[in-house]
């Protein structure tokens, strides 16, 4: 965060408080305030966690401000280790990192935190929603605030401070790995008090009784006191809300009131011998900022500074530059500049006044009303020698005109909510041409909200009776339901015939058209239902609503369910980078699996998704072409193998085998006769007599190394 360090302000215009503050509060005020040998991925190697040093600066915030974190306490990272198996392939570890650790925020107590940010991106939105997997406490800094619980069980509840006074916060298992694993800059968006809160209000407080309020009507949204003296702040405060110190009884009171104003006359008193009237200096321009900048923090730009400006014509080339630690609107910035650079140039005059010792009770602060004089003169010192009272005025500069100012173009963090997790589960085959080597589930995510980015995944075999960790989600994926189901069609021709309508979760979900060639290289590819298949052309209907044509259909040997589709059914579109796969053993086959899926918008529980893992990600795909011919007077059965490994089959020549062995099941019914059953190494079957007659059914399976094909159906005439 480009924090705004407070700054001595100085003396750039003589200032409303000139000499008063100095001879009347001076140090009083600063004493009062202040198996194959398996890979493993990057792991750290030095676990322990630099986390602050002494002498940090704590800020009392008032209003709704950002501020910079101190972190007091941390634990070491907490590593997390992953290790994933695939058959015939080495172990991957991976590891993950955490952090429990509290941040100071304010040296007085606070109502609320609003948004964090953690290395300028949002850690938690306006909802109150993480975008990071985090637990979080907030201490408010009450002085009966209790020790953090989670503190005192690590550090022994005699050794832990409540800090109480201070407002601090505590994150517990917070993740690391959006941050580089270790923990990131934080800054927060601290509610101190509720609505504005008044200039003088705050000088009085940060005073300690030195300084009383007396209903300045200046008001800051925010504003964050450190660094500086009490001294410094309440003139900062005094200039930027134009008021200006007058002693009250034992302080003195801070106010913009334009009455009482004590009407004194200048007719040349002096003291005897003295010489009589009145000393008027006129500094020259050039002692006046040409340009002078008042720097902000601008809410509409998520705190961050703001800088106006305001010009004057003339001589002079100086640039001065005055930075106010308070949350301001643009427009209120820019009238705080002209306003200074204004009266940088009215308080150019000064006259000194010699009145009778009756007048010592003028103070510093005091306006008068000078005879034959325009305007009001401010008292910025006085003194009392020889019988004679001697004040020195600055002119108060008269009001202008309101400022209308712009904060820039704001680029603020994005503030997205995660939403809850909508999850689909299936066995499909492999969606590349690598086959796999052992049953695959594929799991697919998204949330009902745009900031959804991924889930944890847990799956059990056995009714969730145990649950085993599945990783986390891949990509969020484009997923809806089907709104119009397709129909049935062949897997051998482009459909141009049917067309299917998805509701799509979310309006910032897109699809897109994909031209033949795209096609043949495996875009557009989507679970409908259970069939895969693809679409080359894609049109919006309406948000959500889409309509899909020029379908390729049953891709990858889903064929069988083209057709077989309702309304509600999933749709997903399978990127690459959108499926997560979990491997499960060979045995699992025939049997069902649980998933849960929990992101950190899942508040209300984690999603869950069953699935029958029946071999379909492992299972070649059916035969296909069967014909029946007659080869020397013998009904010959033929047909042609496909292989979970040859789905483009690109060089149009034989699919490769994939399986151990090549072997075939066929089961031939006659439509009178006795049913019979034969496994074969061939692509060819010869009938018996009477197994070629009108109405015989005969089924084709290929045997898999993991399970069987789907069968290939032919009904002789």
């Amino acid at each position: 965060m480009a924090t705004l360090v407070l700054s001595t302000v100085g003396r750039l215009i003589g200032g409303p408080v000139g000499g008063a503050i100095g001879a009347l509060v001076g140090q009083r005020i600063d004493g009062e305030l202040f198996k194959p040998k398996g890979r493993e991925g990057p792991r750290l190697t030095d676990l322990a966690l630099q986390t602050s040093s002494y002498g940090s600066q704590i800020p009392r915030v008032f209003g709704t401000m950002r501020v910079a974190g101190n972190v007091i306490w941390s634990t070491d990272l907490i590593e997390s280790r992953t290790t994933s198996h695939r058959k015939g392939q080495p172990s991957n570890t991976t590891y993950s990192y955490a952090a429990s650790f509290a941040v100071l925020l304010s040296a007085r107590a606070i109502q609320g935190v609003g948004r964090i940010w953690a290395d300028g991106n949002l850690l938690r939105g306006s909802a109150g929603d993480f975008k990071t997997p985090t637990g979080f406490r907030l201490h408010s800094g009450g002085e009966d605030q209790p020790p953090d619980p989670l503190i005192a069980s690590i550090e022994g509840a005699g050794a832990t401070s409540a800090h109480r006074g201070c407002a601090y916060a505590v994150f517990e298992n917070m993740q690391l790995g959006d941050f580089g694993n270790r923990i990131p800059s934080l800054t927060f968006e601290l509610i101190a008090d509720a609505g504005a809160v008044g200039a003088g209000a705050i000088a009085a407080e940060l005073a300690g009784g030195a300084i009383a309020d007396a209903g300045v009507a200046a008001t800051v949204d925010g504003f964050s006191a450190y660094g500086a003296s009490a001294r410094e702040i309440a003139g900062l405060l005094a200039m930027a809300s134009g008021a200006r110190f007058a002693p009250a009884g034992g302080a003195l009171a801070m106010t913009d009131a334009v009455e009482p104003v004590v009407a004194v006359a200048d007719d040349g008193f002096a003291a005897p011998g003295a010489q009589a009237g009145t000393r008027r200096t006129v500094m020259p321009v050039e002692r006046v900022p040409r340009a002078l900048s008042v720097a902000y923090y601008d809410p509409l730009r998520d705190y961050q500074t703001g800088v106006q400006q305001a010009r004057r014509p003339g001589a002079g080339t100086r640039d001065e530059r005055v930075d106010v630690p308070a949350v301001l609107s643009a427009a209120t910035a820019k009238a705080l500049a002209e306003t200074l650079l204004r009266r940088a140039e009215t308080e150019r005059e000064q006259r000194t006044i010699a009145l009778p010792a009756e007048a010592a009770g003028i103070a510093p602060g005091a306006l008068l009303a000078i005879d034959g004089e325009a305007g009001r003169w401010r008292v910025t010192e006085a003194s009392l020698e020889a019988m004679v009272t001697t004040l020195t005025c600055a002119r108060v500069t008269p009001p202008g005109p309101v400022a209308s100012a712009s904060p820039g173009r704001a680029l603020p963090a994005p503030d997205l909510v995660a939403g809850a997790t909508i999850l689909h589960v299936a066995e499909l085959p492999a969606l590349s041409d690598s086959p796999n080597t052992a049953p695959r589930l594929s799991v697919m995510a998204n949330g009902t909200e745009p900031g959804w980015r991924r889930a944890s995944i847990l799956y059990s075999l056995d009714d969730g009776a145990s649950w085993r960790d599945g990783g986390a989600s891949a990509a969020p994926a484009i997923l809806g339901t089907i709104a119009t189901a397709p129909g049935a069609a062949p897997a051998t021709l482009i459909d141009r015939a049917s067309v299917i309508e998805v509701e799509l979760a979310r309006a910032d979900m897109v699809l897109g058209d994909a031209d033949d060639a795209a096609l043949d290289h495996g875009a557009n590819l989507a679970l409908a239902g259970d069939e895969l298949l693809q679409f080359g052309r894609a049109e919006q209907i309406d948000d959500t609503r889409w309509r899909l044509s020029v379908l390729w259909r049953g891709r990858r040997g889903t064929e069988a369910a083209a057709g077989a589709q309702a309304v509600g059914d999933r749709f997903v579109l399978l990127a690459i980078d959108s499926v997560a796969t979990i491997d499960v053993p060979v045995a699992a086959i025939g049997s069902g699996v649980s998933v849960l899926a929990s992101g950190i918008g899942d508040t209300g529980g984690p999603a869950a998704g069953d699935c029958a893992i029946l071999g379909g990600s492992v299972r070649p795909p059916s035969p296909v072409q069967l014909r029946l011919a007659t080869v020397d007077g013998t009904p010959v059965l033929t047909w042609a193998r496909r292989s979970r490994a040859g789905f483009r089959w690109i060089d149009g020549g034989d699919v490769p085998l994939v399986e151990e062995n090549e072997a075939y099941r066929v089961s031939i019914v006659p439509l009178s006769g006795t049913p019979r059953s034969i496994t074969l190494a061939d692509r060819i079957c010869p009938l018996e007599t009477g197994e070629a007659a009108s109405g015989t059914i005969i089924d084709v399976r290929q045997i898999g190394t993991l399970g069987e094909s789907p069968a290939a159906r032919l009904v002789i005439p």
